[in-house]
Formats: structure tokens, C-alpha cells, sequence
């Protein structure tokens, strides 16, 4: 079943009641934060409880205006949206290759953890772009590797960490950006649009990311906004309930979506048989980390994948 052509408000991909009936039926949605009736996972509602006062703390530390003056020094982000969105090569998937040390489901990943080394395999490798996390307690991540990779490589840079306040998108753009990731579960259809108009007007792309049916339909029309050129939407292939992950359902979601152009795949991508499989369903982007960074040379595993 194909979904509709975008409403004339937000975006370019649409879904009807017939499209929203399709999805309920397809799966159970999980939990989801933003929808009043519900109550997103566990996982995310610990992370996202220990993200609000880790933003109150920021903002006494580094003032708004501080954060506003770093950014008037900066010269011009790279441009992540052109750098993965590609509708020439067919045959060909975009690799937007992780840079994290840890993370909840997976413990420690790389104990000799060294972004900028991993980021300029990656570079060597064929990566188009750069996905780093930068929350501490989780990925092993800090904000001041964003700009250590940008100086090393020149492949944009994605921020990923819990978006749950402007002051985040605001210092996103000021440790040097390109891209910032908003997880549907976390945040309100309001927060989602007043932060993807604010990553706009910094020059930023947005990367809405999803984990279930119920939130694709809650979200997907506005992707695409404010400006086409600057959203992507995302596919998580992983399980909030059970860690466990599945690019199946990527194949699934994309059947949804009308326009997959801007569609990224994101967790349990191994092989380039995946590769293949999500391309003949129109998904030629793939966000990449832990099977890269358990090997020994990440940039070799990057070149076996894209092989």
C-alpha cells in the first residue's frame, strides 16, 4: 500500500487514516513519550529524566548569549543533507559511520576508544558522513569530540544525543554541528517543529528518528520541514521492549513512506547483502557503528560493508 503525497503544510511524505489503520494493524507500537495516552520505555525515560538536569546544569555553566557568541565565530557547517541524499546512484548506499565507545544495550564497545582516529578511517573508507555521540554516561561520548573530528576529517558531522530542550540545538551548532538527531519518542509534534525551524536558521540538518509504527504516523509529515533540504527521516531498527534488532523492519516502515529518498536505516546493518536488501526497498542510507567498531580496524570492516 502506498501512502499519499505530502499535505500542503509540513512536508513531503503524507499518511491517511487508511495509512494510519495499515500501520496499527502492521505492528504493536511501542511506548512512545510524546503521546499523552502512553509512556515512552524505560530506557529512554531514565536517559531522558538524567538529560533534563544535565541541560539545567549546561545552561548555569554556559549562558544562552555565551553559546550564541561561539557560534558568530564559526564559519559555515557542512552541508550533511547533500552529502548523504543521493538520487543518481542507484546501486550505491551513503554510510553514515558511528563514532560511540559504549552504549546501553551493547556495554563497552571499544575499549581504546579514539574518535578522531576511528573518524578518519572511516573518511579513508568511503563514509559520507559522521554520526558521534556525545552524551557521557551512556555512549562514552563528549560534546568536544564534534569539533576534534570536523578538524580531522571533511565529512560532516552529525550530532546524536537526546535533543529534549532549544538550549541543546543552540549548543549543538556551537561545538560544531552539522546535523542533529531528535528521537520522536522523546519529544512533542510542538518541540519537533520549533526545533527543526531553529536547526534551519543555524545552518543545521535534522535527522527525526523513529522506533515504531505509531510514531512514523505521528511524525512523518514533518519531515521536509521547515525546508526539504535540510530533514531526514530515520528508521530505528531497534527494539525499545527487547535491545534486539531487525532491519526488517526498516523494509517494513519504508512500504509507508511515500518518497524514501530521505529515509536513513539506522542499527543491525551488518552485511552488504543488507545493503542490498534495503536499496530494492528505495533505502540508500545507513547510519553504521557497533558492527564497525568491535572490529579491530573499523575502516576495513567500512570498506567489507560497502564492497
Amino acid at each position: 500500500m502506498m501512502i499519499p503525497s505530502p499535505s500542503e503544510t509540513n512536508g513531503q511524505i503524507g499518511v491517511d487514516s487508511a495509512g494510519c489503520a495499515a500501520l496499527s494493524s502492521a505492528w504493536t507500537p511501542l511506548p512512545c513519550a510524546a503521546n499523552a495516552n502512553t509512556k515512552m520505555a524505560d530506557a529512554l525515560t531514565n536517559i531522558v529524566q538524567r538529560k533534563r538536569a544535565e541541560v539545567l546544569a549546561q545552561r548555569a555553566s554556559v549562558p544562552l548569549d555565551a553559546l550564541k557568541e561561539r557560534i558568530s565565530e564559526l564559519g559555515r557547517t557542512r552541508n550533511f543533507f547533500q552529502a548523504v541524499v543521493d538520487h543518481g546512484r542507484q546501486g550505491h548506499t551513503r554510510i553514515i559511520a558511528e563514532v560511540k565507545a559504549k552504549s546501553p544495550s551493547a556495554g563497552t564497545i571499544r575499549p581504546d576508544f579514539d574518535p578522531v582516529a576511528i573518524a578518519r578511517q572511516y573518511h579513508a573508507a568511503g563514509a559520507s558522513a559522521i554520526s558521534c555521540l556525545t552524551d557521557e554516561a551512556s555512549f562514552g561520548g563528549r560534546p568536544e569530540h564534534i569539533h576534534a573530528i570536523r578538524d580531522a576529517v571533511r565529512l560532516p558531522v552529525l550530532r546524536k544525543d537526546f535533543i529534549i530542550d532549544e538550549y541543546q540545538v543552540w549548543e549543538s551548532r556551537a561545538i560544531g554541528a552539522d546535523a542533529i538527531l531528535l528521537i520522536a519518542e522523546c519529544l512533542t509534534e510542538r518541540e519537533i517543529i520549533d526545533f527543526q525551524i531553529l536547526a534551519v536558521e543555524l545552518g543545521m540538518t535534522t535527522l527525526l528518528e523513529v522506533h515504531d509504527a505509531a510514531n512514523l504516523y505521528r511524525v512523518v509529515n514533518h519531515v521536509g520541514f521547515p525546508h526539504p533540504g535540510y530533514s531526514l527521516l530515520g528508521i530505528n531498527n531497534r527494539n525499545l521492549r527487547t535491545m534486539k534488532t531487525d532491519i526488517t523492519h526498516s523494509l517494513r516502515m519504508a512500504d509507508f513512506v511515500d518518497d524514501p529518498t530521505t529515509l536513513v536505516s539506522e542499527s543491525g546493518i551488518t552485511t552488504p547483502a543488507d545493503l542490498s536488501r534495503l536499496r530494492d526497498h528505495g533505502i540508500h542510507i545507513a547510519l553504521v557503528g557497533e558492527h564497525l567498531l568491535r572490529e579491530a580496524d573499523p575502516g576495513l570492516a567500512l570498506r567489507a560493508l560497502l564492497a
